[in-house]
């Protein structure tokens, strides 16, 4: 069996707040890479709930923010299509997506 790893580095300030986020994919390609957000989630089977990491760096900018969850949302419509092959309800989430866009000024 196969094993890869994804890597993340968090330097973090006086008060625990990320300062620089650096992460590693190798196998994909990704070495080194500097971020100014994470959102992260795990599937806990034993209680039946998700667990996330959501870190942003100060200099993560308010415009970039609501790009960054414009993209997550339309992209959780794509995962929820490929996962469970409900196509009408993935379908509901990237409209969400962009109503989203539209109502925080993002829409181009």
């Amino acid at each position: 069996m196969k094993e890869t790893e994804i890597n993340f580095n968090i330097q973090l300030d006086e008060n625990h707040i990320p300062e620089k986020i650096v992460w590693a994919a190798p196998d994909g390609g990704v070495i080194g890479a500097e971020s100014k957000a994470i959102l992260l989630s795990v599937w806990d089977d034993k209680v039946k709930e998700a667990l996330r990491i959501d870190l942003w760096t100060k200099e993560m900018p308010v415009d970039d923010m609501k790009r960054f969850f414009h993209q997550v949302l339309h992209s959780l419509g794509d995962s929820y299509q490929r996962a469970t092959d409900e196509e009408e309800i993935a379908e509901e989430i990237r409209k969400f997506a962009e109503y989203f866009a539209d109502r925080s000024g993002i829409k181009m």
